[in-house]
């Protein structure tokens, strides 16, 4: 691995620290976006049955913002109802979609950097190449004379070479986590959306009995 990397020349050292980064990401994002630490199955089920005939109390409301980003989103609205039962529906919405957004900057939390590195790894890739090309021509000899350094025209294309493949592989597996925490992230913030819907229905109904 040390020779590849040799072979590659200096300007595979950002490329590795590229990979780094985004295999550190990859491992952040797969633990932070578990189902049971954004949106368990049957939590909103619980909510609604807790809330069937009063709203909980504000050290069950705190336990169940604690609970996972779901519960936090929901026990905005519960603690809006605790401060003001008299509070409008609007205002109730309006306070779980202020939770949700911060909710939702969490989850997208290191995406984008996801995404750079999956744009910038096939340029720095390209770079290398370029910078091999400029090692092959700077391996012939002056005046047009045949021959050249063959050692200095061989490293040259390891580094073309080499830079780009590295390029392509920081970046295409990059670009898939990229895409794969990208749609798994919207598909929360849509049952956060739906679920918070539903709570705020759940309410209303509850302040008219």
């Amino acid at each position: 691995m040390f020779s590849i990397i040799q072979a590659a020349g200096w300007p595979i050292w950002p490329l590795i620290a590229c990979s780094v980064l985004a295999l550190a990401i990859v491992i952040d994002r797969f633990i932070s976006l578990k189902g049971r630490k954004v949106a368990p199955p049957r939590l909103l089920d619980e909510v609604l049955s807790v809330t069937r005939n009063a709203i909980p109390a504000p050290d069950v409301v705190t336990q169940l913002e604690k609970n996972s980003a779901l519960g936090e989103v929901l026990a905005s609205g519960l603690r809006a109802m605790n401060s003001d039962p008299r509070c409008t529906e609007d205002d109730l919405r309006a306070t779980m979609e202020s939770t949700g957004r911060i909710v939702a900057h969490r989850l997208e939390m290191r995406l984008s950097a996801l995404a750079t590195i999956a744009s910038a790894a096939p340029l720095m890739g390209l770079f290398g190449t370029v910078v091999g090309m400029i090692e092959i021509f700077g391996s012939q000899a002056p005046g047009g004379a045949t021959g050249g350094n063959p050692a200095q025209l061989a490293h040259g294309i390891s580094i073309a070479l080499y830079n780009t493949a590295f390029g392509l592989i920081v970046a295409i597996p990059s670009l898939i986590f990229w895409r794969y925490f990208r749609g798994r992230v919207d598909a929360y913030l849509l049952t956060l959306e739906l679920a918070a819907e539903h709570l705020a229905r759940h309410l209303k109904v509850f302040r008219k009995q």
